[in-house]
C-alpha cells in the first residue's frame, strides 16, 4: 500500500502502475527466486488476482449485490469478471470488437448488455455471447430502463428530418421500437451521403444519457448543442429541455455535455461538459445552482452522486459527488463546491466504479494495470477485503517520527512499538539483535521494536538529529514567510539622478540582508520576538523618503553631471562617458614640451646640427588623450619602437643607463629610493618612441664593462645568450 495523497484525507493506492513494477508471467516465473529478496515486489498487495489487462482498459462495473466487478479492455477485445469473496478472476472471454461502454441487466454478472464499436450489441451469459444484433449507427451511450425492459443507445448522425436518435430495443419483445428524436443541430453539411447518416466530422449526435431509477424514472440525453431534454417514458414524448449557462461571449464555442447523473431524490440533475465544468441544477429552475470546474479542461466521463444504500446512512454522512475526467477523480462536496480530496494516477483514467456503501473506488485506465484506491474516511473496507481496515490503522503517521512516510522508508506504529523492517534495521545498528533477544519481535517481513528502543538507537546513529530537525523546521518557517512576501528587484521611479537613487537602494538592501542573517544566527524569527527594534533612520539618511530632499530627485536644475571634472575629481572611480566628453586642450608647458621633442616639424633642420639631446627631453610626447600616431609623425620618428615608462617625483632627476653593464656597475653606487607609506600626487604612463640600439649611433659608445668582485654580479647573468662570455 502507498499514500498517494497526503492531506487531510489520506488516499491509498491499494494497486496500479505506481505501487508495484508490473512483471510479466514467464519473467515471474523465472525470477520467483531472487524476488524474494526484492522489498519492493515482497511489499506488494495484490489486492485481485489479475485486475489487469495486456494494454488497457476501458470500462468497469460493480454489480448490484457487490460480489462481482466486470470490466473490458484490449488488447485482444476481451471481458474479465472477477468475484470479489475469493479475490480472483471468474472468467475471461474475447470479444470481435472493442468494447465502448455496458451495462449489467441482473443484480450479478449472469445478464450483460454490452455496446461495441462495430456498431453491433451483443448479450452475455455465463455460458458466452447469447445474442448479438446490429444498430443502424455508432452509438455513444447505454442505458437500460428496468420499467420498459427497453436498451436505450443514443447515436451519432441524424434521421431524414434532420433529428438526433436515440434508439429503443425492447428485450421483451425482441425488436426495435420507435426512436425518441432529440435535436442535435440538424445536418452536417459538410458531408454527403452516408457521411450524415453514419455521422460525419461535424454532425450532431446524442453523446450520454442517464435516467431517474429511484424516483420519477425521466430519461435526460446530453447533445453536442450543450443541451438536455428530458423524456417522460410513460407517454414516449419530450418533458422540457434545459438549455446551456448563459454564455460569456457572442462567439464562445458552444461545449458539448458528456456526462449526466441524476440524485436519487430526482430533483437534482449533474451535467458534465466537454471543457470540464460541471453544473448542479434543480429540475425545478433552469438557472444552474453551483457551477465547478474540473481544472484541467478534459472532458468529463464519470459523474456519480455518492449515496448510501440505506437512507438512514445518508442522514449520518455528508453529502458528496465523484467527477472525473481523464486525468483527475476528485470529491467535492454539491452544496458549496468544496474540495474534499482528489486522486491522480499515473496514466490516464476512463472509466470509475465505486464500491457501494465503503470507501473502495476501482478504475480503467490506460495503463496495464488497474487501479484501486482506498479512501477510509469515505467509508469502511468491503466486506471481501477487510483486512484493509486493520492496515491502514497499522500505518497511521507517528508524530514523533516526522519520516514516517518518506521515500524509501516503511514505518507504522502500533500500540507502543515501532514496526521496521530488515534494512532500517541495519541502518540503526540493530541487526545483532534478530534471534537473540525478545526486543525484536518478527511480524510478516519485518520487526515490532519497542518505541523507547527506536528512539535511542536512533539519537546514537545521529546524535544531531534534534538540532538537524529544529533547523529544518526554522528554515521552513522563514521559506513560508518568505513566500509571502516575495519581491523582485528594486526600481528607482525618479526624474533624475537615477544613479544616485540606485546607489541608496543598494545600501538599504545590503542593510536588510545583514539584518536577515543577524536574525538567523540568532536561531529565527521565533527567538527575536523579545529582542530590541533596529533604530529607526535619522532624518537625512534616507534621502529617498526625506521631503526635504524631494527636489533632488524630481527638479531638473539639482541633476547632477557626472561628465564634469569637479564629479570626477569626487569619485575617481567612476567611469566617464567618453563619447560626450570634450577634449581638454593642452597646458602651456605641455605644448612647449611637445615643441622641443626632437622629431617635430620645427625642429627638422636642427636634428642634423644638434645630434646630441638630453634625455629628459626624450620622455616628452604627446598627451595620451590623442590616441592616435599620424603616418608622418610616424616616418619622422624612424620606427622608434613605443616603450612605456612611469615617472614619478622620485625619478625625475635621474639619469636613464645606457646598457645593462653600466647598471651591474653601478649598482652599489647607487642609493635606492625609500618607500613610501603611500604614493600622495599624480603618476604619468606615457609610451615614448625609442630607437634601436646601432654601432654608429651619435648618442656616442657605451663605457666598456668593468668586473666587480660583489656577489650580487656575480650571480647575475649576462645580457647575452652565452653564460661564459666573460670567463
Amino acid at each position: 500500500m502507498k499514500l498517494s495523497n497526503q492531506s487531510e484525507v489520506p488516499v491509498y493506492t491499494i494497486s496500479g502502475s505506481n505501487t508495484a513494477r508490473p512483471l510479466p508471467e514467464w519473467l515471474a516465473r523465472r525470477r520467483k527466486r531472487s524476488l524474494k529478496n526484492d522489498p519492493e515486489y515482497a511489499n506488494r498487495i495484490e489486492l485481485l488476482q489479475d485486475f489487469e489487462f495486456e494494454e488497457a482498459s476501458q470500462c468497469v462495473r460493480v454489480s448490484e449485490d457487490g460480489e462481482w466487478v466486470m470490466s473490458t479492455g484490449t488488447y485482444k477485445p476481451q471481458i474479465h469478471t472477477h468475484h470479489l469473496p475469493q479475490l480472483s478472476l471468474s472468467w475471461a472471454r474475447h470479444t470481435i470488437a472493442l468494447n465502448t461502454t455496458f451495462r449489467l441487466l441482473s443484480s450479478d454478472y449472469s445478464k450483460s448488455l454490452h455496446l461495441q464499436s462495430d456498431r453491433s450489441l451483443e448479450f452475455h451469459t455465463p455460458g458466452g455471447c447469447h445474442y448479438t444484433t446490429r444498430l443502424p449507427r455508432y452509438g455513444r451511450d447505454l442505458i437500460y430502463d428496468r420499467q420498459s425492459t427497453e436498451a436505450l443507445v443514443p447515436a451519432v448522425g441524424v434521421n431524414s428530418d434532420g433529428m438526433g436518435e436515440v434508439f429503443r430495443l425492447n428485450l421483451e419483445m425482441g425488436r426495435y421500437m420507435r426512436s425518441f428524436e432529440v435535436d442535435v443541430g440538424g445536418d452536417d453539411f459538410t458531408s454527403a451521403g452516408a457521411g450524415t447518416l453514419q455521422g460525419g466530422i461535424n454532425t450532431g449526435a446524442v453523446n450520454t444519457a442517464a435516467i431517474a431509477e429511484e424516483s420519477h424514472n425521466l430519461l435526460a440525453f446530453g447533445t453536442t448543442l450543450g443541451t438536455v431534454e428530458l423524456w417522460d417514458p410513460r407517454a414516449k414524448g419530450r418533458a422540457g429541455v434545459l438549455l446551456p449557462p448563459t454564455q460569456s461571449g457572442p462567439d464562445e464555442f458552444r461545449n458539448e455535455i458528456t456526462a449526466l447523473e441524476f440524485h436519487r431524490s430526482g430533483l437534482t440533475l449533474g451535467t458534465g461538459s466537454s471543457n470540464g465544468l460541471i453544473h448542479l441544477y434543480d429540475l425545478r429552475s433552469p438557472v444552474p445552482l453551483l457551477k465547478k470546474d474540473q481544472g484541467y479542461g478534459f472532458p468529463i466521463h464519470t459523474l456519480k452522486f455518492l449515496q448510501p444504500s440505506t437512507a438512514t446512512r445518508e442522514q449520518t454522512m455528508d453529502p458528496k459527488i465523484l467527477s472525473s475526467d481523464k486525468k483527475i477523480i476528485k470529491i467535492w462536496d454539491p452544496r458549496d463546491g468544496t474540495p474534499w480530496t482528489s486522486v491522480e494516477p499515473a496514466v490516464d483514467i476512463n472509466s470509475v466504479a465505486w464500491c457501494q456503501d465503503s470507501g473502495m473506488i476501482l478504475t480503467a485506465n490506460e495503463g496495464r494495470q488497474q487501479h484501486s484506491f482506498f479512501i477510509p474516511q469515505l467509508g469502511p473496507a468491503p466486506k471481501w477485503c477487510s483486512f484493509l481496515d486493520n492496515l491502514v490503522e497499522e500505518m497511521a503517521e507517528d508524530p514523533n517520527d516526522p519520516n514516517a512516510f518518506s521515500s524509501g522508508q516503511t514505518g507504522a506504529v502500533y500500540d507502543n512499538f515501532k514496526f521496521l523492517t530488515q534494512p532500517q534495521l541495519r541502518n540503526l545498528n540493530l541487526e545483532h539483535l534478530i534471534g537473540r533477544t525478545s526486543l525484536l519481535r518478527p511480524y510478516m517481513h519485518g520487526y515490532f521494536v519497542a518505541q523507547q528502543l527506536y528512539e535511542e538507537a536512533r539519537l546514537i546513529t545521529n546524535p544531531y538529529i534534534w538540532e538537524e530537525e529544529r533547523a529544518k523546521r526554522v528554515k521552513e518557517k522563514i521559506d513560508k514567510e518568505r513566500e509571502s512576501r516575495i519581491r523582485g528587484k528594486k526600481k528607482a521611479a525618479v526624474k533624475v539622478n537615477k544613479r544616485l537613487a540606485e546607489k541608496l537602494l543598494s545600501i538599504e538592501e545590503k542593510n536588510e540582508r545583514k539584518n536577515a542573517q543577524r536574525v538567523l544566527k540568532k536561531g529565527g524569527d521565533a527567538d527575536m520576538v523579545d529582542a530590541p527594534a533596529p533604530p529607526a533612520a535619522e532624518p537625512g539618511k534616507n534621502l529617498l523618503g526625506d521631503s526635504r530632499f524631494a527636489k533632488l530627485f524630481e527638479d531638473e536644475d539639482f541633476a547632477i553631471d557626472e561628465t564634469s571634472r569637479e564629479f570626477q575629481l569626487v569619485n575617481p572611480s567612476t567611469a566617464p562617458d567618453t563619447s560626450t566628453r570634450k577634449e581638454r586642450g593642452l597646458t602651456a608647458v605641455e605644448q612647449e614640451a611637445v615643441d622641443d621633442v626632437p622629431g617635430s616639424s620645427s625642429d627638422d633642420d636642427d636634428d642634423e646640427s644638434e645630434p646630441e639631446q638630453p634625455q629628459q627631453q626624450q620622455r616628452f610626447s604627446k598627451p595620451a588623450s590623442s590616441g592616435k600616431i599620424s603616418t608622418s609623425t610616424y616616418k619622422r620618428t624612424n620606427r622608434r619602437q613605443p616603450r612605456m615608462e612611469i615617472s614619478s617625483s622620485n625619478t625625475v632627476g635621474a639619469t636613464r643607463d645606457r646598457s645593462f653593464a653600466s647598471r651591474a656597475q653601478n649598482m652599489n653606487t647607487r642609493q635606492k629610493p625609500q618607500r613610501r607609506s603611500g604614493v600622495v600626487g599624480e603618476r604619468e604612463v606615457t609610451f615614448n618612441p625609442a630607437g634601436k640600439s646601432r654601432q654608429n649611433n651619435n648618442r656616442g659608445p657605451a663605457p666598456p664593462p668593468t668586473r666587480s668582485n660583489n656577489f650580487r654580479d656575480k650571480e647575475r647573468r649576462s645580457a647575452s645568450g652565452n653564460a661564459f662570455r666573460k670567463m
